[in-house]
């Protein structure tokens, strides 16, 4: 249709090829197919010439072939492979098509009983009983504290860099790659909170508190002085360092941040179950909790479930990546890298990982066919309660 008495235009092969997707070889191997058969016949054919049943078979895999197969042996392609006794190229294309899937696969710790009734039952308190039974909704959770401590390091032991052809490799040094310069903090964090139109009102950054001390030095070399207060970072974190920190740190910036609207109702702060943390009834942590008109009470997570604190969930891999970042040379440069990412991260993201947080554990408990029987059990006792 586009030739001119049976010669094409300079751009109509690149025009057709584009059109259809095909490389340019194989619309001008047709069109030349096409004016020979019409020169030799008087008809137009540009039909392939192959032979029936020519060419290379597909080589076919059924389900059950992959299934069969133990997981140990389906951890790379290679191995499984060789275990299905097909080529390494056929299941590579497999994969392209989307027949298999590769799936990355994290261990998670070995929940008992006790503590499968543990996470129904604290998801289940998590409901706001004026919705039950015929439209259960969550409660805000604006009155939770999540708290928990975490490492924090220098430098990462394996960094990548994109550099030119010609650029030196960088060189980076320490004494031992296993004693990193490292700090450790106790990171505070509520719901933050929006009005109406989507203005902050609240944040819900508590802080992020080091456990530092400032020490004199020891002896005196090209950087200061000996006796020069320098910043030592905590080798071992006690549990009268994590009650201190509370009382003295944690306490009073809540009752100085914390909405004035809900300053008469019961603020919760969440912790794990770790053995350097104080226990709910302290009485030096609820004289200082109780003070200032405040009512603020210490509860636990259930036990191994990391992932019922949002702290564990994602906010300290989101802060960690900002750290990163930056480049500490020294404890301070590491202390302030911590808290300017701490302060930078965005309440948006917060928001939303704190809203889903119980929803989704909720939904994945019910997956599990073997706790049904918790399910009824739980539901029975507090009926008869």
């Amino acid at each position: 249709m586009r030739s001119n008495d049976g010669v094409l235009g300079r751009t109509v092969t690149r025009e057709v090829s584009n059109y259809f997707s095909v490389p340019i070889l194989m619309v001008q191997k047709i069109w030349r197919r096409a004016i020979e058969t019409v020169h030799n016949t008087g008809t137009v054919d540009v039909s392939h010439r192959r032979s029936i049943n020519c060419g290379r078979k597909r080589i076919l895999i059924e389900p059950h072939q992959v299934t069969d197969i133990p997981l140990h042996k389906r951890t790379t392609l290679r191995s499984m492979a060789i275990a299905m006794n097909v080529s390494l190229t056929t299941l590579f294309r497999r994969k392209k098509e989307g027949f298999i899937r590769r799936h990355t696969n994290s261990i998670k710790p070995h929940l008992k009983e006790d503590n499968l009734k543990g996470r129904l039952q604290f998801c289940i308190s998590m409901l706001d009983k004026h919705t039950i039974p015929h439209e259960p909704k969550f409660v805000d959770m604006y009155n939770m504290v999540h708290i928990d401590e975490k490492w924090f390091y220098m430098t990462k032991k394996t960094e990548n860099y994109y550099l030119l052809p010609t650029e030196e490799e960088p060189l980076r040094t320490c004494q031992s790659k296993n004693y990193i310069g490292k700090v450790m903090f106790l990171a505070a964090m509520a719901r933050p909170r929006f009005d109406e139109e989507g203005t902050e009102i609240f944040s819900g950054k508590i802080g992020i508190f080091p456990f530092v001390t400032m020490e004199p030095a020891k002896r005196r070399s090209k950087n200061r002085e000996a006796g020069t207060l320098e910043l030592k970072a905590a080798t071992s974190v006690k549990r009268e360092d994590i009650k201190a920190c509370l009382i003295e740190k944690v306490l009073p910036v809540i009752h100085e941040k914390w909405p004035i609207e809900d300053r008469g109702k019961t603020i919760f702060i969440q912790q794990d179950n770790a053995r350097t943390h104080i226990e709910c009834g302290d009485k030096d942590f609820q004289e200082v909790a109780s003070s200032n008109g405040f009512d603020i009470q210490l509860m636990c997570q259930p036990p191994n479930s990391p992932d019922l604190n949002i702290l564990d969930l994602g906010f300290f891999s989101a802060i960690q990546s900002l750290q990163h970042k930056e480049c500490p040379k020294t404890i301070e440069d590491l202390v302030r890298a911590v808290e300017e990412s701490f302060e930078n991260y965005s309440t948006e993201k917060s928001k939303a990982e704190k809203k889903i947080l119980i929803v989704e554990e909720l939904e994945r408990e019910k997956k599990k066919k073997e706790e049904k029987s918790i399910v009824v059990e739980i539901v029975f006792s507090q009926e008869s309660a």
